[in-house]
């Protein structure tokens, strides 16, 4: 519901809220520039010193006005012909001429009322809701997506959309609140919607009937200083039933013209400050400053709508078309998606095109549309579930659980609940563990058992993918691709080659940068950003299935580079070990920002074998400010496929690299990363206290003995592995 309430008033009121807030932009530049440009009263200056400088130099001043950025305007007639001048009060003489600023008049129609009069102002008052009512649901979004208001501004993952808009939304969010209440104050102040604020005090019935009373003589204005004065009028030139009037920061009152007595005065109403207050906040007059600032944060507006609404189309986009989609009634898989951005449609676009090509007849739909009753010939139910926020259920599984509990007939049908979400998350995969507890109490046949995919790893859903084709008796090859590639030529410019003595050739491939256009460098595409960690998807000759390697270099070291490692049957590998300085592959770039560093200075401990050690390699030569790094690395033997050896003696001579441990697996005794680990416990059990970041690199079986050393040393501690990965403390690069 929420989402349906911040997402809609976007969508159909961008333009109308793009109009708004640009001009209320440009409008929050002239009280500063008013501000800077006219001349300011000096301290002490008294409303009756000024006047009489004034009356001075204009004898028919019939009017003074002060705005709330300190210009003062004089207005008198002059032998019946009217003139107006900003003054400058310590002269009393004009400086400028008072004519009204066009673009601002044509601004502050546009922003007020679309130039449509009361029709107008009631549009502008429906833009202003539908700001505030996405500014507030947007608030409660994003306390949703970062786990609680204590998180407001923790480090955001996912899409690049995504995070930018979350990103502007929680730093313009203030203003946009500010700005959209303000404006609807003011809105209803304009009809009378609100009690009327401004001092409602009579003409005195009794004057003294005389005139010319010196200005500079009246007490009044003698205690009253220039900075509070709002607006002094003139008695009609020879009326002598007629009275000065003065509006200050503090109220009203009449004055005798003859006498100079106060004939009456009335304070501001509660009710006029506050509305003095919404007009300051909302036009930034008498606040210059401020103005500049909420004018500055409602361009965030525009910027919001072009994410935003890129977010949307991208959760549309991400739901793709499913050729072949059963009917529901005759489908023997039901597989229902559960998804906040549309990413994990694409997965269950992978699931059902390999289901249909082994004999299944497969129905693709939202876990909102949950209906067993209807799924009259299903045999397995199978539940694709992201996670929304702090362990929230995504757009299209709203409901899914209330209707999961609400089922009172008992389950017959097997059901399998996978999840998608994010590592670094404190509530990863969380609604999808709930999914899979709540089917489990409910008493729902396990087909396989609650896995999950993390980051959206194509790996971790093969996997899971092999696991199903078991228990389905079927040969189930999950190959995912969000989208398909667009390739580039890169052209391997070097080769090292380690390995061959312990039957493990081993090669370290650099290809020079391809070519970048100006649209890719900034938009990011291609590879016009990368840093080590990310991964190059290479695809072999004659197959359309690309394979992924870990970069081992950034964009800023000037070329790409991967180590490869020979597989006896490896198509890709294979082609890769072939080749030679001069030849070219296709190739594309995939971001991997859960394997990336960052940019604090927090320790790293780094744990790799093989060639796993490529993006670790990567981090160390880029680690020009000499954080400090700890790399734990397992080879075969020293002499045959010590990769980066001749690089790892420079890395630490230049501090890049505080430390290397070795861990050789071919001698009499071998030993492993995870050995090197218990042996090294103490040093690595104080690091990981001291805040320290792990990351592994390698395969899967490595990964898992790393894990079991580190849940053995930590344990005295009371940290776990587990504990350290919800605090994206732990991260894995797995194969």
């Amino acid at each position: 519901m929420i989402r349906a309430t911040h997402r809609w008033p976007g969508i159909l009121a961008l333009a109308l809220l793009c109009i708004l807030s640009l001009s209320g932009a440009a409008l929050s530049v002239f009280p500063a520039a008013e501000r800077l440009s006219a001349p300011q009263a000096e301290v002490g200056l008294t409303v009756a010193v000024l006047a009489d400088r004034i009356q001075a130099a204009y004898p028919g001043v019939e009017q003074i006005r002060r705005a709330p950025s300190g210009r003062i305007t004089a207005y008198w007639f002059d032998q019946g012909i009217p003139g107006a001048a900003v003054i400058d009060p310590a002269t009393g003489q004009g400086v400028a001429l008072a004519d009204p600023n066009p673009v601002l008049r044509w601004l502050t129609n546009l922003h007020r009322s679309l130039f449509l009069g009361d029709a107008g102002r009631i549009t502008i008052a429906m833009g202003a809701v539908a700001m505030l009512v996405l500014a507030l649901s947007g608030v409660v979004l994003v306390v949703g997506r970062v786990g609680g208001w204590r998180r407001w501004f923790a480090r955001l993952h996912g899409p690049r959309a995504n995070r930018l808009h979350v990103e502007i939304a929680r730093v313009a969010v203030t203003g946009l609140v500010l700005s959209s209440g303000t404006a609807l104050w003011m809105t209803a102040s304009t009809f009378d919607l609100v009690p009327d604020s401004g001092p409602a005090l009579a003409m005195p019935a009794e004057v003294s009937g005389e005139m010319g009373f010196a200005l500079a003589h009246i007490p009044v204005l003698g205690q009253t200083p220039v900075t509070a004065l709002r607006e002094l009028s003139f008695p009609f030139p020879g009326d002598a039933t007629d009275v000065y009037t003065l509006r200050t920061d503090h109220g009203m009152g009449y004055l005798d013209q003859g006498t100079g007595a106060l004939l009456g005065w009335e304070n501001l109403t509660g009710w006029a400050r506050l509305s003095e207050i919404m007009i300051m906040l909302h036009t930034g007059r008498g606040a210059a400053g401020l103005g500049l600032i909420l004018g500055l944060l409602t361009l965030g507006v525009p910027a919001l709508g072009v994410t935003g609404l890129w977010v949307w189309l991208a959760g549309r986009r991400g739901r793709p078309r499913i050729r072949g989609n059963q009917p529901m009634s005759r489908a023997d898989t039901i597989v229902l998606v559960g998804s906040e951005g549309g990413s994990t449609w694409g997965f269950a676009a992978t699931l059902h095109a390999a289901l249909t090509n082994a004999g299944q007849r497969v129905h693709i739909g939202p876990m909102s549309a949950f209906a067993p009753e209807r799924y009259a010939a299903a045999q397995r139910i199978i539940l694709l579930a992201a996670t929304y926020g702090d362990g929230a259920a995504p757009a299209s599984a709203s409901g899914f659980l209330a209707r999961l509990r609400a089922h009172n007939t008992a389950p017959r049908i097997p059901l399998a609940v996978v999840g998608f979400g994010d590592r670094s998350f404190p509530a990863y995969c969380a609604f999808a563990e709930e999914v899979a507890a709540v089917a489990d109490a409910q008493g729902w046949p396990q087909l396989v058992p609650f896995d999950t995919v993390n980051r959206q790893s194509p790996q971790d859903f093969a996997r899971w993918g092999r696991a199903l084709g078991e228990a389905l008796g079927i040969a189930l090859d999950l190959f995912h691709q969000s989208v398909p590639p667009r390739t580039e030529t890169l052209t391997l410019v070097s080769r090292r080659d380690y390995g061959a003595e312990v039957q493990a050739p081993t090669a370290i491939l650099r290809f020079a940068l391809p070519r970048v256009s100006l649209w890719q460098r900034v938009t990011g595409g291609g590879f016009a950003r990368f840093v080590a960690g990310d991964l190059i998807g290479i695809l072999p000759e004659g197959s359309t299935l690309p394979r992924l390697y870990s970069l081992a270099s950034a964009r800023r070291d000037g070329f790409l580079e991967i180590v490869v490692k020979k597989h006896p049957g490896g198509l890709c590998s294979g082609q890769l070990a072939a080749l030679e300085p001069g030849d070219r592959v296709r190739a594309f770039l995939r971001s991997n920002p859960g394997f990336h560093v960052g940019q604090d200075r927090v320790p790293l401990i780094l744990i790799g074998a093989g060639t796993g050690i490529g993006p670790l390699a990567g981090f160390v030569r880029g680690n020009a400010r000499h954080r400090p790094i700890h790399l734990f690395f397992g080879l075969r033997h020293p002499d045959s496929d010590f990769l980066y050896g001749d690089e790892m003696s420079l890395w630490l001579a230049q501090q890049r690299l505080t430390r290397l441990v070795t861990a050789v697996s071919r001698r009499a005794r071998p030993r492993y990363v995870q050995d090197a680990l218990r042996e090294d416990a103490t040093e690595v059990v104080q690091l990981i206290r001291d805040g320290a970041r792990v990351m592994v690199c390698g395969g899967r079986d490595m990964a898992a003995g790393v894990a079991d050393a580190l849940a053995d040393i930590l344990a005295p501690t009371g940290l776990t592995p587990a504990g350290l990965k919800a605090e994206g403390r732990y991260v894995e690069d797995v194969y």
